[in-house]
């Protein structure tokens, strides 16, 4: 009988599962919808898992597979309450003998820096800054959901872009490219629609449009650009903040990772917020490499085999 372990990352975009042998190596993956948790709704969350990590074990092909330990990292488990009703909900589906549920922050965490210090800024549909001193001691900034936080997040981003867009059309301010391409992600032609689509849209689809946001602004756009700087500017205090906490001042040596989508490698609000670190974060080393929570499950799910 084979020995699994199974990491997931579940976001606000999607959710991924890796299934891994005992000495990491990984044997299938698959993808699902988003799996971030929403009040009250750990069922749903724990479905979603669920199903995508049994689409990832149909790829195996081991027969007889012992699935010892499940971590998922899932976006809105900070807090112990929805975290624990997560962990009880995952159980019911009998996955694995042992099931781990933290915060996405933490996974990818340990796929930036595993137990050692450092500061990672996360920006996808949320934002987050999470981070391990050179004693140890945790600590977090940002990640206070959709509506009363996650600057320079995707969905933060996709607020003040149909924000900007009706100003511009009443007037109020001047004329942007993000007014066509804003309706034209909303699917519609007609201004008025954005009152009902933005009413009901999801943080994920309000994160669909950072990307337009972006596209526009890496075409000269006075206003997206303002947008773009504006995050960057959220973004950096996310990980001064925490330096200040964590390393005694932000001059201080500070090795610091970027994931989520927003800031993979290569994207341009990445290149920005870079850039604007070397300032805001003058002891801030950048870790090049791609962060991915669902290899730092992997690796949080062998510790914990290792462990018992």
């Amino acid at each position: 009988m084979t020995t699994l372990v199974i990491g997931v990352d579940g976001g606000g975009s999607k959710t991924r599962a890796l299934v891994a042998d005992g000495e990491g190596t990984v044997l299938g993956a698959a993808d699902g919808p988003a799996s971030a948790i929403r009040p009250g709704q750990e069922e749903r969350s724990a479905g979603i898992i669920a199903e995508t990590v049994r689409s990832a074990l149909a790829l195996v092909g081991v027969e007889e597979p012992a699935v010892r330990v499940l971590c998922a990292g899932v976006a809105g488990a900070g807090r112990a309450a929805p975290r624990d009703a997560l962990a009880r909900a995952l159980e019911t589906h009998g996955l694995a003998e042992d099931v781990i549920v933290q915060p996405d922050a933490a996974v990818a965490l340990e796929d930036a820096f595993g137990d050692g210090p450092g500061i990672l800024l996360v920006a996808g549909t949320g934002s987050i800054a999470f981070g391990r001193g050179p004693a140890g001691n945790e600590s977090r900034c940002g990640g206070w959901g959709p509506v009363c936080g996650d600057e320079g997040s995707g969905a933060w981003l996709g607020r003040r872009a149909l924000s900007v867009v009706t100003a511009a059309i009443d007037g109020r301010e001047p004329d942007t490219a993000l007014i066509g391409a804003v309706l034209t992600a909303a699917q519609t032609d007609d201004p008025t629609d954005l009152i009902a689509w933005a009413a009901s849209a999801t943080p994920g689809q309000l994160a669909a449009l950072a990307p337009v946001v972006v596209a526009i602004a890496d075409q000269g756009d006075r206003r997206a650009n303002a947008l773009l700087a504006l995050a960057c500017e959220e973004l950096a205090l996310h990980v001064r903040t925490l330096s200040r906490v964590l390393f005694t001042d932000e001059r201080a040596s500070v090795p610091v990772a970027l994931g989520g989508g927003l800031l993979a490698p290569g994207a341009l609000l990445r290149k920005r917020v870079e850039q604007r670190l070397r300032s805001a974060v003058p002891g801030a080393t950048l870790r090049a490499e791609e962060v991915k929570p669902e290899r730092g499950a992997v690796r949080a799910a062998l510790r914990a085999l290792a462990a018992a």
